[in-house]
């Protein structure tokens, strides 16, 4: 074996391990936060770094109103409570409307469940493009890392206190204290829908003031919220 050749085998093979304790370590870490909050996030780093700031103050599950679980769920994803972390009817709707469109630009993926949410703001990171593909693979490991050591109970606990609820705010107890002075165990059916509305784009969604967008889909969310609230999966996980 020549030199050049010694020093890439000494290279890949330099490379196999940093990938394997990272993945190792990664794993490790995934399961602790069954149990633990995440220090931070590589989400919450970048709304420092974009001067956002940030705050954020972790609470349990029982200090979370109902209200916010039942509008997490009505709002971004109805079929929580029986899916394994990912959509699949919803992903085959898409893919089959998709097939009927002709000389137009194809439907987008369908909405990300609340579990792949959890994943991408607890272990990865934001972003468009190239790096939203990037990051498929690992969210899909994550994902299911998830599903099969929390549970649906610890996912949605988390899910409410690491998304980002305004500029530089994260969680639900930091969102409740901005805009309604109050703590998140307290909030309203209306307040919490409001909070939730703003998910898409907290950044541009306002909460207080509520903008448009707020004003128009919270409605929608109660409305949702008093369809599905008796459904026996969902009224068993907010007890």
């Amino acid at each position: 074996m020549t030199g050049t050749q010694k020093r890439k085998w000494r290279f890949w093979r330099l490379l196999l391990r940093f990938v394997l304790i990272l993945f190792i370590s990664s794993s490790l870490y995934a399961v602790v936060c069954r149990w633990l909050f995440p220090p931070i996030t590589l989400t919450q780093i970048g709304s420092l770094i974009e001067g956002y700031g940030l705050q954020r103050d972790y609470v349990s599950w029982d200090n979370i109103s109902p209200y916010v679980k039942l509008a997490a769920i009505a709002s971004e994803d109805q079929r929580f409570t029986t899916h394994d972390g990912f959509d699949w009817q919803a992903m085959d709707q898409r893919a089959e409307e998709n097939k009927h469109r002709k000389h137009k630009r194809a439907a987008g993926a369908a909405s990300s469940t609340i579990s792949q949410q959890t994943a991408k703001n607890v272990f990865l990171w934001q972003g468009k493009g190239v790096g939203r593909y990037v990051r498929k693979v690992p969210e899909f490991y994550f994902t299911k890392i998830a599903e099969w050591t929390w549970g649906k109970k610890r996912i949605m606990e988390v899910y409410l206190n690491v998304i980002e609820m305004g500029p530089g705010i994260f969680g639900i107890e930091a969102a409740s204290r901005k805009y309604f002075h109050k703590s998140a165990k307290n909030l309203t059916k209306s307040e919490a829908a409001m909070i939730i509305a703003s998910l898409p784009n907290p950044k541009r969604f306002t909460v207080s003031p509520a903008s448009r967008w707020v004003r128009w889909r919270s409605p929608q969310i109660m409305h949702q919220m008093d369809m599905i609230a008796g459904i026996p999966e969902i009224h068993d996980l907010l007890q």
